[in-house]
């Protein structure tokens, strides 16, 4: 099935965002977190049914019992997560839905704990909500694996955020879970450290989850937040198909808040503003999480090969550092060691257009995209390496 990921269609003509930054240059785009990959083949089947139909009218998501569903089986399928329909809040984008997070659970004046380094609309979410933005960082730990081998991988610095959400103005907290852009899936002992201090401190925990799907590491599993007990009732968790199944532009995602009284603020944060989702999204958000399982597990695989390519090359190149990501298609490197100004420049002058780290307030870093046919990785690393 890997013919299904080294074809991938042009993107140079389509208006993508991704290709549009570098339109004329000789720069391969690695930046946005969408794929170069064709959609699989039911989720296309199911989009070509509904524009097949002919009406485009106003379809309520609550309504869309297939959706529905689908989401239901999905996580109980994947993760083990047996959820009641009502839980779910369909949503335009999770980007969207942390912005509403912020304006249900926080009031002028309030601070909002975000973990960094971390993707550009998520670090402005605090302030276009009128809210003080609280930053706790990541550290690399090391332990030893089940052979003997030192391992070093990105955690949360817990000790800030212990004492950053004991203040009181504090009344979220806000990360990613695999954190984006290092990739790290977080484990049971940590997640039980989150919730304690979430819990002890009256602040609610929004868990951006967009990325869980795309688990990398043999061995790790995802958690989702409002699956703990511990967290059940003190957490917004947000999902989507779109990273896993590359249909973040058909905009639709969804929230799973358990807390009706969380639920209930969370929806009237939004409404009037935040959009119903779309008729295709929900169509092929339907396919997406009931017929495309082998193709699920064909990109991880393909995915998997990718990253440890990237590992490799990158870790070879005088001055550049990456750790090896859990999970997402996206590899974080670390050029604090190049002979240069601006990282960023650096790679541009080498035919490369990388997420700037500058955008994820780390700018000695930067990060790779690297869900896209092995020709298309092969072509950015030759490049990478000069």
């Amino acid at each position: 099935m890997s013919a299904l990921f080294d074809n991938t269609p042009s993107r140079q003509d389509t208006f993508s965002f991704k290709w549009q930054k570098y339109k004329g240059k000789d720069i391969i785009p690695a930046w946005v977190a969408d794929t170069e990959f064709r959609c699989a083949q039911p989720i296309l089947d199911a989009i070509n049914a509904q524009v097949e139909h002919g009406n485009m009218g106003y379809i309520l998501p609550s309504h869309h019992q297939g959706a529905i569903n689908a989401v239901c089986r999905w996580l109980k399928d994947k993760h083990d997560w047996h959820i009641e329909p009502e839980w779910l809040v369909w949503t335009p984008g999770v980007v969207p839905a942390f912005n509403v997070a912020c304006k249900a659970n926080c009031q002028a004046g309030d601070k909002v704990l975000i973990q960094t380094p971390n993707y550009p609309p998520l670090l402005a979410a605090p302030k276009l909500n009128g809210l003080e933005r609280v930053d706790i960082g990541t550290v690399i730990e090391t332990h030893q694996d089940a052979h003997g081998n030192t391992v070093e991988r990105y955690t949360l610095d817990f000790e800030a955020l212990e004492r950053e959400a004991a203040d009181p103005k504090c009344k979220l907290f806000i990360m990613c879970n695999p954190m984006n852009p290092v990739g790290s899936v977080l484990t049971q002992q940590e997640i039980n450290r989150i919730a304690t201090i979430c819990n002890n401190n009256g602040v609610t925990l929004c868990s951006d989850e967009i990325h869980c799907d795309l688990i990398l590491e043999e061995g790790k599993l995802h958690i989702p937040a409002g699956r703990e007990e511990a967290l059940a009732q003190n957490s917004i968790t947000l999902m989507a198909a779109s990273k896993t199944f590359n249909i973040a532009g058909l905009g639709t995602s969804f929230a799973i808040i358990p807390n009706r009284k969380l639920r209930l603020a969370f929806t009237q944060a939004a409404a009037g503003i935040v959009p119903w989702v779309t008729v295709l999204g929900l169509a092929a958000t339907e396919a997406a999480f009931t017929q495309c399982d082998e193709w699920h597990l064909a990109q991880i695989d393909y995915l998997r090969r990718n990253r440890d390519r990237v590992v490799e090359v990158v870790n070879g190149i005088d001055g550049l550092r990456m750790l090896k990501a859990d999970a997402t298609f996206l590899a974080w490197v670390d050029a604090s060691s190049l002979d240069t100004e601006n990282v960023l420049t650096w790679a541009e002058e080498r035919g490369v257009g990388p997420s700037p780290g500058a955008d994820f307030h780390q700018a000695d870093h930067f990060r790779i995209n690297f869900g896209c046919s092995r020709d298309m990785l092969e072509a950015i690393l030759k490049r990478l390496a000069g």
